[in-house]
């Protein structure tokens, strides 16, 4: 059974007093809670207690501490609507505009890391583009940065055969990206699948979305089928969960 009343732990009982007090509007978001020091004198409890309330905050996302200045309550800043369904529409990259531009319109969306690759497709990958494990593939690495911050991270899997000598191959894909490229060869997409998922991120992940404690990240794995329902591409994604919000919008 959980530990309720007076069974439980004194730091939990300060984490859940800060956690209503939070939910009430009491602290807002961006607003410094008390610290360790006004903790133990409040509460009667040793240094250690106090941290303790103060770090489950952080862990259950509600909290980010801030070097030098404290904790504050986490603000959940909306940075991008990710629009799936507009985003991968043939007339956004079919007339040369980035799929990206459907979600940030005129902010400034960088990709700061690019890095392609040619390797052997992991089983899995293999099995969802009709390869052999092992096959060679082409593997597009990047980090999106919006407003400075890192966003996303996107890992692309296309059949080497099928993109050898196209701009795929090199960091600047061109106008359109990736998906208009595969059209001027006759592997234009014509489906798309995603699913979505959630975790906690690995230590990598964090550090390269520059994530505070308690951030989980959205995962998208999208595939891309041409006509005749070919997978030519596997795109999997790591998504910033403080930084998206995943909008669907579409006819009944």
């Amino acid at each position: 059974m959980a530990a309720t009343g007076e069974k439980q732990p004194k730091y939990r009982k300060i984490a859940n007093a800060l956690r209503t007090a939070i939910e009430s509007g009491q602290y807002r978001a961006g607003e410094r809670l008390p610290g360790e020091n006004e903790l133990m004198e409040t509460y009667g409890v040793a240094r250690m207690t106090a941290r303790q309330a103060l770090g489950l905050l952080q862990t259950e996302g509600l909290a980010e501490a801030r070097k030098g200045s404290g904790v504050f309550v986490r603000e959940f800043l909306i940075r991008i609507g990710r629009r799936s369904i507009q985003r991968l529409a043939e007339d956004q990259w079919g007339s040369g505009r980035s799929i990206w531009s459907a979600d940030v319109e005129n902010r400034a969306l960088v990709v700061d890391q690019v890095a392609v690759t040619e390797q052997g497709a992991p089983e899995l990958i293999a099995g969802v583009l009709g390869m052999e494990p092992g096959e060679p593939t082409c593997v597009r690495h990047r980090r999106f940065v919006l407003d400075g911050k890192p966003v996303l991270l996107s890992t692309s899997y296309l059949p080497a055969s099928l993109v050898a000598g196209t701009a795929i191959t090199r960091p600047d894909t061109g106008p359109g990206g990736s998906y208009a490229r595969l059209a001027e060869i006759g592997a234009k997409p014509v489906h798309f699948r995603e699913e979505i998922r959630s975790r906690m991120p690995t230590q990598d992940e964090s550090e390269r979305l520059e994530l505070g404690a308690g951030t989980p990240v959205v995962l998208v794995c999208r595939t891309a089928y041409a006509a005749g329902g070919r997978a030519v591409e596997v795109n999997e994604m790591v998504l910033d969960a403080a930084s998206y919000v995943l909008e669907y919008d579409f006819d009944a």
